[in-house]
């Protein structure tokens, strides 16, 4: 992939952004289990980085998605899972569908202000009993008058406990279950909504994860994103970036975690010399460091088709490949690893321990691994009763 001088430039923005204003704070925001969000978003919205592929005329850079692809591997230096992925909600889930098919009104009333940072956005997919099977999900948004009255619950939603307005998924007719379903932006503030927790999680501790209650919410119907029965399509695409996203903000994560384990098993020594100089651990981390960078090129060439043919079927192929391999690399490299610092990597605190926390949520969130081989064999025609 050929990177251009404005690429490299955006690397050193959000490199010098994550080092300056987030990386000093991660500890302090792990341990009280949010970050103020508002606050660095504006900071993010105030240098382009909320909007680096979304429309000039929205306040975007109106950039390709090899930009935003660059900025989300940057933002793989953050000591932390949470962070990452609370800006990639607002980058790369809750607003493609919003930029691509979002009228002019509801753009200038939600998405001008996401990527200025004067909000925040979260996505209402997942529910208690439709996590990855979005087919099934039962909220509904009911017409009456010129509103929409939504009923239903959200669950394990990113930036839920915060967020301004959510990019809601729901049932908006009695049909078939691809054809049923709408994008609704609804505001966080409209009388029936219910924060009933702030979720209590195994990892990505600085992300505040909500439960969801909408007790007849009325929004409205304006506020539906583009064709009203086409959200489960316009999902399908979000889902491509989110994962694109997932991938390569992992690398350098998985990077930080190898090159730290290097450095500890240089400085401990058992039995006469540094762990390090044992063949079964230096041939370890040249293993880990080579399927990095093979994952890094998947990633690279996903994003090559995202920008020449978005949509095509080979992009939702190679976007399942690169979710599926980096949630496995990111808990191989995590467990690897850990396991040559020993006691040490037992510890909360160790770098290595959050990671082996955080990076479990990859082959879960976005579509579990499971998803992403059905897709990925669904592709390849070898599903039963499926033909290539």
């Amino acid at each position: 992939m050929e990177f251009t001088q404005e690429h490299k430039s955006l690397r050193e923005t959000v490199a010098r952004f994550v080092d300056n204003e987030i990386n000093p704070h991660v500890d302090e925001w792990e341990a009280e289990q949010q970050f103020p969000s508002h606050e660095l978003f504006k900071k993010m919205g105030d240098l382009g980085l909320l909007g680096i592929n979304k429309p000039e005329a929205d306040g975007g850079m109106g950039l390709d998605y090899s930009y935003n692809m660059v900025a989300a591997e940057e933002l793989g230096r953050i000591k932390c899972g949470g962070v990452p992925m609370a800006i990639g909600v607002q980058t790369d889930m809750a607003t493609p569908a919003l930029a691509r098919y979002g009228s002019e009104e509801l753009r200038t009333e939600f998405l001008a202000p996401a990527i200025a940072g004067d909000s925040v956005a979260a996505i209402g997919v997942s529910e208690p009993g439709a996590g990855s099977d979005v087919a099934m999900l039962k909220t509904t948004a009911t017409k009456d008058g010129d509103d929409y009255v939504i009923n239903g619950s959200k669950m394990w939603i990113t930036n839920g406990m915060k967020a301004d307005w959510i990019c809601l998924m729901a049932n908006t007719s009695e049909g078939k279950p691809h054809t049923n379903k709408s994008l609704i932006v609804v505001p966080m503030d409209a009388p029936g909504i219910e924060r009933t927790r702030k979720l209590h999680k195994l990892g990505m501790w600085s992300s505040d994860t909500a439960q969801l209650f909408f007790d007849d919410v009325r929004v409205p119907q304006r506020y539906c994103i583009g064709a009203e029965g086409m959200g489960f399509m316009m999902q399908m695409q979000q889902f491509q970036e989110e994962r694109m996203f997932g991938a390569a903000s992992c690398l350098k994560g998985m990077e930080a975690v190898v090159d730290a384990t290097i450095e500890y098993t240089r400085e401990r020594h058992t039995f006469g010399q540094p762990i390090i100089d044992n063949q079964a651990v230096h041939f370890r981390m040249g293993e880990l460091a080579t399927e990095i960078e093979a994952l890094r090129s998947l990633t690279y060439r996903c994003c090559e088709r995202h920008v020449a043919e978005p949509g095509d079927a080979e992009l939702i192929k190679l976007a399942s490949m690169a979710k599926l391999k980096a949630g496995r690399l990111a808990r191989e490299v995590a467990d690897s690893c850990l396991q040559y610092w020993g006691g040490m990597g037992y510890m909360w605190e160790a770098e290595v321990s959050r990671a082996f926390r955080d990076t479990r949520l990859m082959s879960i969130g976005g579509g579990a691994d499971e998803i992403m081989l059905g897709i990925i064999c669904k592709m390849m025609g070898i599903l039963p009763g499926k033909k290539k």
